[in-house]
């Protein structure tokens, strides 16, 4: 099983905790307030770390299947899918622009992302752009029920590029947002990358916690297509050194702790 090390530290206390093969999910007082205790990003060798032990299992049908889904910084991608009834329990709607007025679970986000993803967009209407939200928690069967659309119209080898299967969609987590704006008539498109929105979201997400979590020029990486309006928080020393570096997710657990990709 692989492993990778994460320090965490918060209000003066580093706690050493070790995820065990049996597949228990982070303590009550972590899920509740994650940004109390942030990674702590060094390239020397981490003194006391929290391990993660086994932080996925292996279902009846081979998949592997995270233990740890309520992490700040869970990997969720094609190979390491959150459980079927996995659903955040601190879901909230953060109050930003959406282009829809019904109260859809697609408002929602975790709490800390909530608020994060509100001073991200109080930042980029300080300089006068106008981004919206339009999806943020999706459900196991409702992602199954959109990759199964696009399927439908575009053939299952298409559809694994440019959309998630049930489980293996960061929108499950409540740390994924995706962002449009009127210039691409509020639609999900590359096109958005080169929008003003797109471009300050891309160069000052990270201040914010956040990351473009499916660049261009990483999609042998990521699996997945270029993505412009996916954000997924990760909290601002995670964000700040991905962004530097010019990381994916997948390659800062390979390269920060010797955690394989896949």
């Amino acid at each position: 099983m692989r492993r990778f090390v994460v320090l965490l530290a918060g209000a003066g206390l580093l706690m050493a905790l070790t995820i065990l093969l049996s597949g228990c999910t982070l303590g009550a007082s972590e899920q509740g307030n994650p940004q109390t205790l942030p990674p702590i990003v060094t390239d020397e060798p981490l003194p006391s770390p929290l391990t993660f032990q086994n932080t996925t299992r292996i279902d009846a049908s081979g998949r592997q299947i995270v233990t740890n889904p309520e992490h700040i910084l869970v990997l969720v991608n094609k190979t390491r899918n959150l459980p079927p009834d996995f659903v955040p329990a601190d879901l909230v709607a953060p109050q930003v622009p959406f282009p829809f007025t019904a109260h859809e679970p697609r408002r929602f986000m975790r709490a800390t992302a909530a608020l994060a993803l509100e001073q991200l967009f109080a930042a980029a209407h300080a300089e006068g752009l106008h981004p919206y939200a339009l999806s943020g928690f999706r459900s196991f069967e409702r992602q199954a029920a959109i990759f199964a659309a696009q399927v439908a119209r575009v053939g299952e080898i298409e559809a694994n590029r440019t959309v998630a299967r049930a489980g293996q969609s960061e929108h499950q987590t409540g740390l994924a947002m995706d962002i449009t704006s009127r210039e691409v008539g509020f639609t999900l498109t590359v096109s958005f990358g080169a929008t003003r929105e797109g471009q300050w979201l891309a160069a000052n997400s990270h201040r914010f916690g956040f990351i473009i979590r499916y660049p261009q020029g990483k999609e042998h990486i990521t699996g997945y297509s270029y993505e412009p309006w996916h954000i997924r928080y990760v909290g601002t020393e995670v964000a700040e050194l991905l962004f530097t570096r010019n990381l994916t997710l997948e390659e800062y657990f390979q390269q920060q702790y010797g955690f394989g990709i896949n």
